[in-house]
Order: C-alpha cells, then sequence, then structure tokens
C-alpha cells in the first residue's frame, strides 16, 4: 500500500461574490485524508467545512468559484478535469451525503430508483443485455439497502423517501452514497435533525461499513463528542482557515488553539453537573474584506499585539499543528 495519502488538498482558496463584496468562504486550507482513515472536520456553522469539501467534489456553483489551489485524489489532479471526467469521479471513487436527507433525496422517485441511477451512471460491471441488468441493479440496490440495516429491503425498493422515517432516510443516502464502493466517503453532518440515539446507530453504521470496506472517511460535524468517538484526525476550522490538526486524542486532551480549549469548554459534562457550560463570547467575524490579522482575535482572551498579523499553522508536537502566535513561540497556546 502506497504513503502517499488518498486526498491531499494544498493551499484551496473559495470565493463568493456578493452585492456586498467578495466572501472568501475557504482561505488557504490545506488536508489530507489518508487510506483507510477517519478524519473529523468541526467547527461552527460558517467556518468553511462544507464548502471545503464541496470544492473538492466540483459542488460550487456562481457565484462561488474555486479561486486558487491544488486538490489532488489518488494522484489526479480534480481541478484539471473535464466536466464530464468529474461526473465519473463524483459518485464512483468519492461520493458524498447531504445535510438533510429529507431534502437531499428525490420525492418523486423511488427508493429503488435513486439507487439505480447511480448505478447506472457508475457501474461499468453491469450487463449490457437489458433483462439482466436491471436484474443486477435490483439485486445490488436491495444489498445496499441490507448493507445498511433496512429491514425487508428487497420489498422496500419501491417505496418513497417519506415513507420512511428520518433516521431510514439517512441510512438511504449513506447507501446511495455507498453503492459504487467508492474510496472515500464524505459525511457532511450525517445526524443533523435525528434523535440521540438515532444519531448513534447512524454513526456506528458508518464506522462498521468504513472497516468493512476499507474505504476512507471524512465526517464534518460541530459535535467534538463525535469525532472523540468516531475518528482518527480532527481537523478545526474557523472562519475559513484551518486552526487546529492533529490525532483526536491529543488535540482533545491538550489543545493548542483557544478556539479549541474554548469548543471542547462548551460541551456539556455529566462529570461536571451543577457547573455552567462557558460559550465562546462574541461572533464569528464577517467574511468580507476580514484585516490580515488572526481571525479568532476579537473573540480571545489570550490576544496580545503580535496576533495583528497574519498567522500561519506551525508544529505543534508529533503530528499536531495549529495556527497560533503561542505555539510559533514554542509555548502552549
Amino acid at each position: 500500500m502506497t504513503d502517499a495519502p488518498l486526498l491531499s488538498v494544498r493551499g484551496l482558496r473559495t470565493v463568493f461574490d456578493t452585492r456586498a463584496g467578495r466572501v472568501c468562504a475557504v482561505d488557504g486550507v490545506d488536508v489530507e485524508v489518508r487510506r483507510g482513515e477517519c478524519l473529523g472536520v468541526v467547527g461552527e456553522s460558517g467556518s468553511g467545512k462544507s464548502v471545503t469539501f464541496s470544492s473538492v467534489m466540483g459542488l460550487v456553483r456562481s457565484p462561488g468559484r474555486i479561486e486558487a489551489g491544488e486538490i489532488l485524489f489518488d494522484g489526479r489532479d480534480l481541478r484539471r478535469l473535464s466536466g464530464r471526467e468529474m461526473r465519473a469521479v463524483r459518485g464512483r471513487d468519492i461520493a458524498m451525503t447531504m445535510q438533510d436527507a429529507l431534502t437531499a433525496l428525490n420525492p418523486a422517485l423511488t427508493v429503488g430508483e435513486q439507487l439505480a441511477e447511480v448505478l447506472e451512471a457508475h457501474d461499468v460491471s453491469l450487463p449490457r443485455s437489458r433483462g439482466a441488468r436491471a436484474r443486477r441493479i435490483r439485486e445490488i440496490s436491495a444489498e445496499m439497502l441490507g448493507l445498511v440495516g433496512i429491514p425487508s429491503a428487497e420489498s422496500r425498493l419501491r417505496q418513497y423517501p417519506h415513507e420512511f422515517s428520518g433516521g431510514m432516510r439517512q441510512r438511504i443516502m449513506i447507501a446511495i452514497a455507498l453503492a459504487c464502493r467508492p474510496k472515500l466517503l464524505i459525511a457532511d453532518e450525517p445526524t443533523t435533525a435525528l434523535d440521540v440515539t438515532i444519531q448513534a446507530q447512524v454513526l456506528e453504521l458508518i464506522t462498521e461499513i468504513r472497516a468493512k470496506l476499507g474505504m476512507s472517511v471524512v465526517l464534518i460535524t460541530h459535535d467534538l463528542g463525535v469525532v472523540a468517538e468516531h475518528c482518527d484526525r480532527v481537523m478545526v476550522m474557523y472562519a475559513g482557515q484551518v486552526v487546529e490538526e492533529g490525532p483526536v486524542a491529543d488535540v482533545i486532551v491538550r489543545p493548542k488553539h483557544p478556539y479549541t480549549r474554548g469548543l471542547l469548554g462548551s460541551i456539556p459534562r455529566l462529570a461536571l453537573r451543577g457547573q455552567p457550560i462557558r460559550p465562546i463570547e462574541g461572533q464569528v467575524p464577517d467574511l468580507i474584506d476580514l484585516p490580515p490579522q488572526c481571525r479568532f482575535y476579537s473573540r480571545c482572551a489570550e490576544r496580545g499585539p503580535d496576533c495583528l498579523r497574519p498567522i500561519a499553522m506551525h508544529d505543534a508536537g508529533p503530528l499536531r499543528r495549529a495556527r497560533c502566535v503561542r505555539v510559533e513561540e514554542g509555548g502552549q497556546a
């Protein structure tokens, strides 16, 4: 097995032109996803998590555009691919589940029809004979529903999305994403709007299928608890930039960036029952015409004069990096 990462993104910059000005939603993001690993991507709403991986998928549409950066997947430069070549990669080699399964699934098509669309578009191993092809698609579709734990899969292929619960719809989204056995699954907030029990089931399902298929997973979430339980590494984003990354256990036990510490401090804990939750004060900065300084400056209790200049990512220990002057100075951020 090669040591080269499956996905390598360098200097990604994605902007949106609006009437108010240019919004830099992703600014100089570097990210690697290794083969077989699960990378957790964490941050508040608007931090650039989803836009980063929509850029990887080639799903950014006008008024948005990728202004700079390199996106290498399995040795291929995705930014150099034609629209047709990118459509062949999307769904077959890289798959993405969207945040809201109810709106992401087509309400006018049965679950079987939606699985069949993906297989027709990407599965080159299907028989050429129309009858044999239809039978094989139905077999694979039922197999995928069974893989994600939907009972009576054969009969349920004929049902529409509204006939399933929220948790079942999320499982169907995962089944569609996995239909062609992708090398990389990008799961964007896969537990949105689900109750706690169903959330746990969906996350366990992704972990089990990752192990069974040997694929890589990017888990986009705002929940560090989810990352702690299911991911190998974590990347923390804030205001369009990566502010910290490293092995999950190290980042959670010894966070280097004040924003990461703020996220951890705002998580309710049974051991601290009765103590108030410590929210991060202030607001995420407006991403239009940001000044060249630390983007967490206005919310950071540790800010100083050195923070009023551009801050680069710095080594913060074995396999660790953080965007903070305290790390640059060699101290504990």
